[in-house]
C-alpha cells in the first residue's frame, strides 16, 4: 500500500470515528455557540489530537501500551464518566444568573478547552477499542509504508470533521437569542449527564458479565 493510499484510508478512519454525535460533538457545538468558532475549533482539535495519539500507538505497533490501555478501559471509562458529570454540572450552573456569570469547565482559554476535550477523548473506552480493532486490520500495510502517513491521515480526517462542524454552527451563532442559548446550555448539560449515566451503565454491565 502506497503512502497516499494509506493516508486516505486513515483519514476516512479518523472521519468515521469523529463524525458520530456524542459528548465531544455536543461540547464542540456548545463552545462554538457560546464562545465562538475559536473555542469550538479548540475543542475539536483536542479530540482530533487524541485520535491521532491512538492512531500513532496503533501505527507504530506499541502493542504493550495498547494492551495496557485496553485492560484499563474500565478505570478510564469511570474517569471519563465522572468528568462528563463534572462538565454537565458546570454547564448547568453556567446558565444560572444574569449573563451566566458562573464559570464552566474549560471556559475561556482555547488551551483549556483543548486540554479538556483531549483528556475526555482519551478516556473514552469506545475510542480505544475502535482504534485497536481498526488498526489491527491495517497493521500489515504499515510495514510497507511510513506509519507517519497513517497518523497524519487520522488527524486530518478527524480535524476536517470538526472544521466543518464548527463552520456550520458558527453561521447560526448570531441567530440564537440569549433565552434560547440558556435552554441550549441546560439541554446540553442534561445530555452530557445522560452520556455519563449510559457509560456507567455499560461499565457496570461489563463488570457484571
Amino acid at each position: 500500500m502506497t503512502n497516499p493510499i494509506l493516508f486516505a484510508k486513515a483519514a476516512l478512519i479518523g472521519l468515521s470515528i469523529a463524525a458520530p454525535v456524542g459528548p465531544i460533538g455536543l461540547l464542540c457545538i456548545q463552545r462554538t455557540l457560546e464562545q465562538g468558532p475559536r473555542a469550538g475549533l479548540a475543542a475539536g482539535l483536542g479530540a482530533a489530537s487524541a485520535d491521532a495519539l491512538y492512531g500513532a500507538l496503533g501505527a507504530w505497533g506499541v502493542s504493550a501500551l495498547i494492551a495496557l490501555l485496553s485492560g484499563a478501559r474500565v478505570a478510564l471509562g469511570l474517569g471519563g464518566a465522572l468528568f462528563l458529570l463534572w462538565l454537565a454540572w458546570g454547564t448547568w450552573r453556567g446558565g444560572a444568573g444574569a449573563g451566566g456569570a458562573v464559570a464552566r469547565p474549560g471556559r475561556g482559554r482555547p488551551l483549556g478547552i483543548f486540554a479538556a476535550t483531549f483528556a475526555l477523548t482519551l478516556a473514552n473506552p469506545a475510542t480505544i477499542l475502535s482504534f485497536v480493532a481498526i488498526f489491527s486490520t491495517l497493521a500489515a500495510a504499515v510495514g510497507a509504508a511510513s506509519p507517519a502517513w497513517m497518523v497524519a491521515g487520522v488527524f486530518a480526517g478527524s480535524a476536517a470533521w470538526w472544521l466543518v462542524l464548527v463552520a456550520c454552527v458558527a453561521r447560526l451563532r448570531h441567530a440564537v437569542s440569549p433565552a434560547r442559548m440558556r435552554w441550549i446550555r441546560r439541554g446540553s448539560a442534561l445530555v452530557l449527564g445522560g452520556f455519563a449515566a449510559l457509560q456507567l451503565v455499560v461499565l457496570a454491565r461489563g463488570l457484571a458479565g
